[in-house]
């Protein structure tokens, strides 16, 4: 279920209609009371300009909560807003006015990256995404820490560590190799796919998020002025 949350009912009738032609099934609400109160959402577009409550409290409180992907709509486009809502744990921005088939493919994009889709498990999903299809893989241990990449899984000590979509990401990417360090700039394009030269203090925003949720930020040591590495706390 895809929960569409906008106030104009001109592009919300827009984009309900991209996103049912898509396959999708929808959920369309006009405030943020309504998003917070919905129920069995796989990934929200979400406003930040809402009759009732800012787009950004409704991510903060969503945060609180969820790992569910947000993905931003807005007409806002300073770098500031963009830095903010990725800080706040949003997956992905989208600046008005933009085309329906855009935010379409922005939806199928960080579904593939979250490995959900509404009404789709896994396997259905893999038949349907052909060549970014889930692999087989195994789960990855940096004892006591383990992170399984097929089902999006991360353990600490056999206790579940529920992370966002983008700090699954984050934690995925530095265990590929644990203890070489990786720059904040290659963190960005590995990540969020997307080659950015502009602040990158959403990336420190989420490791600091990570490390709060592993309970010790020694599992993710920062190299001054170069990056990042992941590592076993000594």
């Amino acid at each position: 279920m895809i929960l569409l949350v906008e106030d104009d009912p001109t592009i919300a009738r827009v984009l309900a209609a991209a996103v049912r032609d898509a396959g999708f099934e929808l959920c369309h609400v006009t405030s943020g009371a309504e998003a917070l109160a919905a129920d069995d959402v796989d990934l929200v577009l979400l406003d930040l300009g809402l009759p009732d409550l800012d787009g950004r409290d409704v991510l903060r409180a969503l945060r609180r909560t969820s790992a569910v992907p947000v993905i931003i709509l807005t007409a806002r486009s300073e770098e500031f807003d963009r830095v903010l809502g990725l800080e706040l744990g949003a997956d992905d921005y989208v600046t008005k006015p933009c085309s329906a088939r855009e935010v379409v493919a922005r939806i199928r994009a960080v579904l593939r990256r979250t490995r959900v889709g509404p009404g789709l498990g896994p396997e259905r999903l893999e038949a349907a995404d052909g060549p970014d299809r889930l692999e087989p893989s195994t789960a990855e241990f940096i004892h006591p820490l383990e992170i399984d990449r097929r089902t999006r899984h991360v353990a600490l000590d056999g206790t579940a560590v529920a992370l966002t979509a983008k700090e699954f990401d984050v934690l995925a990417y530095l265990a590929d190799e644990p203890g070489v360090v990786r720059s904040r700039h290659e963190i960005i394009t590995a990540v969020w796919k997307t080659a950015w030269y502009g602040p990158t203090k959403t990336v420190d925003a989420h490791i600091a998020s990570i490390r709060r949720k592993l309970g010790d930020p020694a599992w993710i040591e920062a190299v001054r002025s170069v990056g990042f590495r992941l590592h076993p706390p000594r």
